[in-house]
Parts: structure tokens; C-alpha cells; sequence
């Protein structure tokens, strides 16, 4: 008999816990929204964004871009884009002057792109 009323007890508090998760829940989209003073300094913070240089390794291969950067409101940099520019392999006999020619070219790039914006 305990035992019964054990598990009926378990059953209901199991009940009443996804009943107060589905009454909580947000509907999608809105997950996270954040007040309006901080959706305003988010979007100050986009419109700030620009293009930046960047590279990275990605199995086996070199990977030279721009991206395009915000520092979000908990002070660390966001991604809004990212473009490829050049690829080549991680042991190329010619990587350091493909590597410097490469980034040479995305800092070109990037300060192309930032006035384009900046009209």
C-alpha cells in the first residue's frame, strides 16, 4: 500500500513538473529576448560591426577570411559574417609566403569592405 501511494506521489510530482515547464515555456523566437535597453545597446553594438582579417586551420587545411565582428554585450566578439578567401594545405612547402600573401589580401579586403560600409 505505501508503496502505491509512493509512486502515485512521484507520478504527480512529475505531472505538476512538466506542467510547469510547458506554462513557462516561451514560444520559439523568443527565447532569451532580451528588455529593450539591452536589445538597443545590441544594436548599437551590430552597427558597429566590421571586417576583420582572420585565419584558422581546419583539418589539415589553412583557412584565410574576413569576418565581420561586433563585441557583444558580454564583452567578447561575435561573428555577424564570415567569408573564405583562400585555402591551401597546413604542410604546403610554400605556406609562409602563400600564408602572407593571403592575409595581405584580406586586410585589403577588409578595409575595402569597411568603407563601403562607413557610405
Amino acid at each position: 500500500m505505501v508503496l502505491v501511494v509512493l509512486e502515485l506521489v512521484v507520478i504527480l510530482a512529475l505531472l505538476a513538473a512538466l506542467v510547469w515547464v510547458l506554462r513557462n515555456a516561451r514560444p520559439a523566437g523568443t527565447a532569451g529576448a532580451l528588455p529593450s535597453r539591452q536589445r538597443a545597446e545590441l544594436a548599437a553594438a551590430i552597427a558597429q560591426a566590421r571586417w576583420v582579417p582572420a585565419h584558422d586551420e581546419v583539418d589539415g587545411t589553412t583557412r584565410v577570411l574576413v569576418r565581420r565582428t561586433y563585441v557583444g554585450l558580454d564583452g567578447r566578439p561575435e561573428v555577424l559574417d564570415e567569408r573564405v578567401l583562400e585555402t591551401f594545405p597546413a604542410q604546403d612547402p610554400a605556406w609562409e609566403p602563400r600564408f602572407t600573401e593571403a592575409m595581405s589580401a584580406a586586410r585589403y579586403r577588409c578595409t575595402y569592405l569597411n568603407a563601403e560600409e562607413a557610405q
